[in-house]
């Protein structure tokens, strides 16, 4: 079958050839769209993050992404392949983690698994498997021992912490991200850049960020692409060209500071408002 066959590693992991897309065919008609002509070629293991002001058409595009909206105009392919409805290699978090309150931390992991095929049927007879490989990536994000707790009884980042985790038990080859830590307090916020960053240099797999926090996208990705407002479309790409592995007192430097200020530009320039001072 042709999904079984590897794309070449040249080929992009991740390509928006001229997507256009209106919420509806009254709005189609009246050339009204969400998003407007995008164009992206993202390279396999590549991070890439988004900005752009409020309503400019973030979360469309990663409805786009994931295949939950189909565009009005153009094509999707990822990893090879056009995308034609939801994608089964993606795992995605949000601000709110939406852990189900009345399964322990470990049965909130292990969440897709049950449900998403091929995993849901092998469940039964591989759970002990599976248990084991939802308790070391509870370890790699610091949350040994917390694999019996409720989530009440966690603090909002071990929420965090573990529904990233949900998002990568069954091993996606792209983590989506729309705005993941932006209901954190800062310090937290700074502790989840460091894990995502350690689980990505693991693991190599893509990386889609929506973020407002503009520190947040330089300090992890490989590229920042900034937004205008609606119809949103791509119009600033900025190659992060900060050596890896990053520490946060990269954040200090005046290196990180410029980019950040450059992004700021860029985007008080798209909400008509003027630069903010460096």
């Amino acid at each position: 079958m042709a999904e079984d066959l590897a794309p070449a590693t040249d080929t992009p992991f991740v390509e928006f050839d001229q997507v256009w897309l209106a919420y509806n065919d009254e709005l189609l008609a009246k050339n009204t769209f969400a998003v407007e002509d995008i164009n992206l070629k993202v390279k396999r293991g590549e991070f890439i993050a988004i900005v752009g002001p409020s309503g400019c058409g973030k979360s469309t595009f990663m409805k786009l992404t994931t295949g939950l909206r189909m565009p009005s105009m153009g094509r999707i392919r990822i990893d090879g392949q056009p995308v034609t409805g939801p994608l089964k290699i993606s795992g995605m978090a949000f601000q709110a983690p939406s852990l189900l309150p009345w399964r322990t931390t470990l049965d909130n992991v292990l969440l897709p698994l049950e449900i998403v095929e091929p995993f849901r049927s092998q469940f039964k007879d591989r759970k002990r498997e599976f248990a084991e490989r939802a308790s070391k990536l509870l370890e790699s994000v610091g949350l040994a021992g917390m694999e019996k707790k409720f989530p009440w009884e966690l603090s909002g980042g071990m929420q965090q912490r573990a529904s990233i985790c949900r998002a990568l038990i069954h091993e996606p080859k792209m983590l989506l991200l729309d705005e993941p830590f932006g209901a954190l307090d800062a310090f937290t916020r700074e502790e989840l850049w460091c894990t995502l960053r350690d689980l990505w240099e693991a693991q190599q797999f893509n990386v889609i960020l929506v973020t407002h926090d503009l520190r947040e996208s330089v300090f992890l990705a490989d590229t920042v692409y900034c937004m205008s407002r609606s119809p949103g479309r791509f119009v600033v790409q900025r190659e992060i060209e900060i050596p890896r592995t990053r520490d946060l007192e990269v954040t200090y430097t005046p290196g990180f500071t410029d980019i950040v200020h450059e992004l700021r530009g860029h985007i008080g320039a798209q909400r008509g408002a003027p630069p903010a001072p460096a």
